[in-house]
């Protein structure tokens, strides 16, 4: 049974990726910041780990149970994301690193550790969920979209670099998708944003799902470097 890793799998998108993988067979390791975040994926019959994006002692170490416990990943979805909202003019230092550490470096470090894995399997899917924010930018997100088309760029590179090992590497760019944190986010006028997305709707975490879960199987073999967009046509 092969092994995938999600991180941020405790709600909205990620919870969505791991019980799609999980759904197809895998046996899935989902990561959270919090124990009640480990505590609601072990509800669900899913191992989880805290793991802060943010700290390079929390990677390490999570990292070093993985090992300790004989864990092969698989297949990888860099899913965990936080937001730090402002305009640039009064962007703080901590707000733009946060960003960046999380998304972009975490990113890194996890694909990093996760490819020696895979090459010595010769096989391998690794999933970066970007946004739309990359493409079409957003305003008091400079932070957010600089971090996520970075992401989008690190996988076109490395898709090139182990292609020839059977490792695909893409990423998923969704829009507007209903999850709590959207819900939460004060500055979201979702009837406003409704009227421009052509499908008139937000997605469901279930459909970004769906497009991870065939990226990672074998009939999606002969994609890799792609980001592919869902988002209801609010970018195109």
């Amino acid at each position: 049974m092969k092994t995938a890793l999600v991180t941020g799998a405790s709600r909205g998108i990620g919870n969505a990726i791991a019980l799609e993988l999980k759904q197809k067979g895998y046996s899935v390791i989902g990561t959270a910041t919090s124990q009640a975040g480990v505590d609601s994926l072990l509800e669900k019959d899913i191992e989880g780990y805290i793991l802060d994006l943010n700290s390079n002692d929390s990677i390490d170490q999570f990292w070093r149970l993985l090992e300790e416990n004989n864990k092969s990943i698989s297949v990888l979805v860099n899913n965990a994301g936080i937001t730090r909202d402002n305009i640039v003019l009064r962007m703080s230092d901590e707000e733009w690193s946060d960003i960046m550490n999380v998304h972009l470096y975490g990113t890194f470090q996890l694909c990093k550790r996760s490819l020696k894995m895979m090459l010595k399997n010769k096989w391998g899917r690794i999933i970066n969920i970007s946004s739309a924010s990359a493409s079409i930018g957003n305003r008091g997100q400079s932070n957010y979209a600089a971090a996520k088309a970075g992401v989008e760029a690190f996988t076109k590179s490395l898709a090139k670099e182990v292609g020839k090992r059977d490792i695909t590497i893409n990423s998923v760019a969704p829009g507007f998708i209903s999850t709590d944190m959207t819900e939460q986010n004060e500055g979201v006028n979702s009837d406003y944003l409704v009227k421009e997305i052509p499908l008139g709707r937000f997605g469901e975490p279930n459909e970004v799902a769906s497009l991870v879960g065939f990226l990672c199987s074998e009939d999606a073999s002969y994609i890799t470097g792609q980001t592919i967009h869902i988002n209801g046509g609010l970018y195109m």
